[in-house]
């Protein structure tokens, strides 16, 4: 600390520059947050298609095969945009891409998750059920 009353207060390293972000950048750690929340309502519609699968009609089958895909793509841009945030760009591509297939793309998206979780709270930012809110950032 200086003795000059004058001098603008210094702050800290943690608070400027975000942990497990490439960029390191604070921006960059409000965007993990949001494609969190992305992938997290993925993960929820995804099960809800597979219990959905149980209690419709068969001939309604092709409606949840169109919701799964949709749902499929949306998944791949959120994982993509969050791979290239906190992984590479080849690995980003690698990951959105098996995002499509259907047992594999579940495993991708909770393998995501969980890194964009660990990234949050290693920042000191409180993670829910529903993600982590966006503003605290």
């Amino acid at each position: 600390m200086s003795d000059n009353p004058y001098e603008a207060p210094q702050t800290s390293r943690r608070s400027v520059e975000a942990v497990g972000v490439r960029s390191g950048s604070r921006e960059d750690l409000k965007k993990v947050a949001t494609y969190q929340k992305g992938i997290l309502v993925c993960i929820l519609l995804y099960f809800g298609i597979v219990i959905g699968q149980f209690l419709v009609p068969p001939e309604l089958g092709i409606v949840l095969l169109l919701m799964l895909l949709g749902i499929a793509l949306a998944s791949m841009v959120f994982i993509f945009l969050l791979a290239m945030k906190v992984y590479s760009t080849a690995l980003g591509i690698v990951l959105g891409i098996g995002a499509l297939l259907p047992l594999i793309g579940l495993f991708i998206l909770l393998m995501v998750n969980g890194k964009a979780t660990r990234i949050l709270k290693e920042n000191g930012i409180k993670v829910g059920l529903i993600g982590a809110n966006v503003s605290e950032i």
